[in-house]
């Protein structure tokens, strides 16, 4: 019933900036945690970015002073603003958020499709 909804992927040269955001749609009780992974050609499926409630945002370190999470509330939305970019952030990036639908009592893990991010030299 929950549905993430991913936007913003692109081509940009390396320098450049992009934006993604992620929606949460459906029958949503209430989400604990919203972030972005992401997984590089011949990579494995890393954590690029977090929000929990209540807590400060999560970073992974080679993306630290350059991308910066934030996160709507009231429309059930995350943010990925991806500054400074590089060849190597060039990956599908994923949308993740830990929801628990409405109805529901128990917190559960919802994945985007992706969105694929290509930085050119």
């Amino acid at each position: 019933q929950v549905h993430l909804v991913e936007s913003g992927g692109g081509l940009v040269q390396a320098g450049g900036s992009l934006r993604l955001s992620c929606a949460a749609s459906g029958m949503i009780g209430s989400i604990n945690a919203m972030g972005w992974y992401r997984q590089a050609p011949g990579k494995q499926r890393e954590l690029v970015a977090s929000e929990t409630s209540g807590e400060s945002a999560q970073y992974a370190d080679s993306v630290k002073g350059r991308f910066a999470i934030s996160r709507d509330n009231a429309k059930n939305t995350v943010y990925l603003q991806m500054n400074s970019l590089k060849p190597e952030d060039t990956a599908v990036y994923y949308c993740n958020a830990v929801v628990r639908p409405f109805g529901d009592n128990y917190y559960r893990n919802y994945w985007g499709q992706g969105t694929q991010v290509t930085v050119s030299s």
